[in-house]
Order: C-alpha cells, then sequence, then structure tokens
C-alpha cells in the first residue's frame, strides 16, 4: 500500500462501501478482491495529497497557537523599575 495501512476492520468496511456505491451508482457488481485494489490505487494517487493537505492545516493551527502563546507571553513582562 502506501505505508499507511488499514485495521482489517476498516478494510472490510471500505470495502463493502465500495461494493455497495458500485451497485447503486454503476449498476455494477465488484468483488472484494476488486474493492482493495481499488482502495490501494486511490490510497497511492490521492493518499499523499490528503496527507499533505493534513500536514498544512496542522501547521497552520500550530502557527496559530504560537502567535497566541507568544501574546499572552508578551502580557505577562513586567514593566522596568
Amino acid at each position: 500500500m502506501t505505508g499507511i495501512e488499514l485495521s482489517r476492520d476498516d478494510t472490510e468496511r471500505v470495502v463493502e462501501a465500495i461494493k455497495q456505491y458500485f451497485s447503486d451508482e454503476l449498476d455494477r457488481d465488484i468483488g472484494g478482491f476488486e474493492a482493495e485494489f481499488l482502495i490501494d490505487f486511490f490510497a497511492r494517487q490521492i493518499g499523499p495529497h490528503f496527507y499533505n493537505r493534513g500536514l498544512a492545516d496542522a501547521y497552520a493551527l500550530f502557527s496559530e497557537k504560537a502567535d497566541e502563546l507568544g501574546y499572552l507571553v508578551q502580557e505577562l513582562e513586567k514593566p522596568p523599575a
């Protein structure tokens, strides 16, 4: 896969969701083996995009909180005597 593995339970849930989607939306049946290949394909193709987006969001939040912390520390400063 891509270095990130789904648990067996998560894989089974996603496989069932893919099979249901193919049945409902595309009027086609797909087996579990094929659905697992789709999971691997999408994980390789779009997984890095979502991973990088998650990192960017985490960095933005961290930066925001670090700025807030900086302001709080400045408020603790005492005037010189």
